[in-house]
Parts: C-alpha cells; sequence; structure tokens
C-alpha cells in the first residue's frame, strides 16, 4: 500500500462544494455566490492568498540583498524601514479607475496597502543601505555590519 500525501485544504474544499450544491439544489441559486455578492470581503477572507509582495533574499558575501515584486506602484507609494535585525516594506496599490462592481467579469487583481516583515539573516550597517526600483522589482542592498562579516583565522601548525 502507498502512502499519500494528506492535504487538508483538498477535504475543506469538497466539504464546500458539497455545501454549496446542497443549498443550490434547495434554493436554485449557489450560496457562495449569493454570500460574495453581498459581503465581497468575505470573499477575499476565504481565499488563500500568497504573501505579498514576493520577495528573493540572499547572501552576496560583503551584503545581503533583497528583491521584492511589486508591479503596478508607483516607488513614491513605498517605503522601506529597517528596526532590530527586520527589513519592513510598506506601500499601497492604488486603483486606477471606478468601476461599478455590477460591471466585472473578473476581479482577480488586488488593491490597498500592503506591509511584509523580513527577519535578516545578520546585522546589517543600516547607514549604507541602498535601494532601487525598476520594472516593478524593488531591489534593497544591505551591507553587513563588520561584526557580522565571516573572518578568516590562520593555524599556526607545529
Amino acid at each position: 500500500m502507498a502512502l499519500t500525501r494528506w492535504v487538508p485544504s483538498k477535504e475543506i474544499e469538497a466539504l464546500r462544494k458539497d455545501i454549496e450544491r446542497m443549498y443550490e439544489e434547495l434554493m436554485g441559486e449557489p450560496l457562495f455566490a449569493r454570500m460574495w455578492r453581498r459581503f465581497p470581503l468575505l470573499k477575499r477572507l476565504s481565499e488563500v492568498e500568497g504573501v505579498y509582495p514576493p520577495v528573493d533574499m540572499y547572501d552576496r558575501g560583503e551584503e545581503i540583498v533583497v528583491k521584492a515584486e511589486i508591479p503596478g506602484v508607483d516607488k513614491d507609494n513605498i517605503s522601506i524601514s529597517l528596526r532590530d535585525n527586520a527589513l519592513t516594506i510598506r506601500g499601497e496599490v492604488k486603483k486606477e479607475e471606478e468601476v461599478k462592481e455590477e460591471d466585472y467579469y473578473y476581479a482577480e487583481r488586488s488593491y490597498g496597502s500592503f506591509s511584509r516583515t523580513l527577519t535578516l539573516p545578520t546585522k546589517v550597517n543600516a547607514s549604507k543601505v541602498k535601494a532601487s526600483f525598476k520594472n516593478g522589482v524593488l531591489e534593497i542592498r544591505l551591507p553587513k555590519a563588520e561584526e557580522a562579516k565571516s573572518k578568516e583565522i590562520k593555524i599556526e601548525v607545529k
């Protein structure tokens, strides 16, 4: 007998579909479609969303580099702070135009404020941090503090 990995989210999704199907048979309208139309925030809360913004963090020897994908955000709407070995990226995605809810076919893009805090793997020199923003990618270069840089010690063999 082969082992299979248990994925609780699949069971929850199957239960949700069963409940929605039973409600639709009784009332003639999908339950969640009705709830989501009346309470759009409920739909957002029910969706499993990734962490935003997605980031890469890597070590370049003398510095830590963080790259974050933030498409559709103006650089003036991004703030970066460094405190107690934690880097925080904040910003806001603004909606370009106002469209009535009933005119939508799809509404998958997210708008509003976001914040992401990353714990840095080593101490950095906060006074030398540099950031750039190009083509929707924020790049932050954090030079390591002197005490965090690796040191080579020569051992005399006698």
